[in-house]
């Protein structure tokens, strides 16, 4: 899932003038909402919200058995046996 590096940009004070037009510029991409020409929030659709947390979620498993795999290369000895993990499961 690709995202645009510089979303669209909303002032707060058009949110709820805007709300229609908004909806439909969200299919189109994240919209990050200003506050006196600051960052305030970004609002996604719900399933790109859910995508993205999804991804995540699958990069730290990616990461946690990377970590892992490497305390075992430093020393296979500290590993416990998988029929001694799923015992305690």
């Amino acid at each position: 899932m690709a995202l645009e590096m510089v979303p669209e940009l909303i002032p707060l004070n058009q949110l709820s003038t805007r709300i229609r037009d908004i909806r439909e510029r969200l299919r189109r991409g994240p919209i990050v909402l200003t506050d006196n020409d600051i960052a305030a929030a970004v609002l996604v659709e719900p399933e790109t919200w859910n995508d993205l947390l999804a991804e995540l979620e699958d990069l730290q498993d990616a990461l946690d058995a990377l970590t892992a795999y490497e305390a075992y290369r430093r020393d296979p000895e500290s590993v416990r046996p998988w029929q001694e993990v799923r015992a305690e499961l």
